[in-house]
This record gives C-alpha cells, structure tokens and sequence, in this order.
C-alpha cells in the first residue's frame, strides 16, 4: 500500500528471519503480523501477533522461510524498518531499527515518530 514498487517494505536480518521461520513452524501459523498501537511513555509501542488468517490489505514481506505481514494501518510507519532478533545475557527478543522514530523510552518498548 504504501511501499516502493520492488523494494520490500522492512528487512529482516538472517537471525530474525531464523527466528521468524522457527516461530511459523512451531505454531502452525502463516507468519507474523507487526503493527503499532498507542500506548507506552513515548506514545506509541510496537505490537506482533501469531496470523493464523491473512488479510488482503496486510503488506506482505517474505524472506528466508519467514513472512511478516504489516497491518494496514502501520506501513506507513514502518516503511525502511530493520526487524533483527538479539540475544544478549539478560534478555532475547526482536529489535526494530526504524528511520521513521523521533524518539525512544529508556526501556525501549515505547516510540515516537516523526511528525510529517
């Protein structure tokens, strides 16, 4: 909807995209659906949620046995998103590297974007 015409709308890196895969086959489900939602100190927060139904206005990124599907009200947000999976000694989880954030909490769970 809103993406580049040839260009994918986010990337995962390979140890997302292993992660991705991974959680796929393990629950059965058709991919992962990433969107945003108010909420958090800095106002808004990144959700993902298991797609066990596709829908035909989500923006679809498929890569390395992984799909991600943007909900349509996100893309815009996430467009030139960088989705990585780290792991360090105290905690494991997915990473957004996102050009469109103005800001971030401390805990990293909260955003802000960009005005315009």
């Amino acid at each position: 909807m809103f993406g580049i015409p040839g260009k994918a709308a986010v990337k995962l890196t390979p140890t997302a995209a292993a992660q991705i895969a991974g959680l796929m086959a393990e629950r059965g489900s058709q991919g992962l659906r990433i969107g945003v939602k108010k909420g958090g100190c800095a106002g808004m927060e990144y959700t993902m949620d298991y797609v066990t139904a596709v829908n035909p206005l989500d923006e679809i990124v498929e890569q390395d046995g992984a799909r991600v599907l943007i909900a349509p009200m996100a893309q815009m947000f996430l467009i030139g998103t960088e989705i990585d999976y780290e792991v360090d000694l105290l905690q494991a989880g997915f990473k957004f590297r996102n050009p469109n954030v103005a800001e971030a909490c401390g805990c990293g769970e909260s955003i802000k974007f960009k005005d315009g």
